[in-house]
This record gives C-alpha cells, sequence and structure tokens, in this order.
C-alpha cells in the first residue's frame, strides 16, 4: 500500500511540473497571487502612441525658445504688478511655520 501512495505522490507531482514544461505556464504550487498573468501580455503602448500625432514643436529649437522667451515676458509682467512668484522662503508654508 505504501508503495502505491508514493507512486500516487510522484505521479501528482510531476504532471503539473511537466504539463508547465510542456506548455510553457508557470507552476505555482502555493496558488498565492503572481503577476505571471500580467506579464504575459502583449504590451500595447507603441499602439496607444501611434494614435497621438507627432508633436513637431518640441522638436524645433526656435519654437522652444520663443515659447520660453514668452513665459519669461508673462513671469516679468506679472512681477511688475506684484503678482510673480515669491522668493524662495518667504511663500505661504514660511509665513505658517513664522507665526
Amino acid at each position: 500500500m505504501a508503495l502505491k501512495k508514493m507512486l500516487a505522490a510522484a505521479i501528482n507531482q510531476g504532471v503539473p511540473e511537466a504539463r508547465a514544461r510542456i506548455f510553457g505556464h508557470q507552476l505555482n504550487p502555493s496558488g498565492k497571487k503572481s503577476p505571471h498573468k500580467i506579464l504575459r501580455m502583449k504590451l500595447f503602448g507603441e499602439k496607444v502612441a501611434q494614435w497621438y500625432p507627432h508633436d513637431i514643436n518640441k522638436d524645433d529649437p526656435l519654437v522652444m525658445a520663443r515659447q520660453e522667451q514668452e513665459r519669461l515676458s508673462k513671469l516679468e509682467m506679472l512681477k511688475r504688478r506684484g503678482k510673480g512668484p515669491p522668493k524662495k522662503g518667504q511663500g505661504r508654508r514660511a509665513a505658517k511655520r513664522n507665526k
């Protein structure tokens, strides 16, 4: 009887391993959650990226320089009106801490 149980245990243990090797599955004897299902999926980032047109503005240095110049001129205008960003260490959080 012991030999029969030992053979049955060996067969039951070997079959899942062989099945996993043949079909390329991941063996998970503990039954805990595993990321293998997600890792097996095809990546679809390239397909999503194809839906959106390429932004040529980011490649052109003249366009980027113009945008930076507009940003700086707007910031200067706001500073003249007193609406610009505070100096470092004089913001709202620093004012709360000093009270």
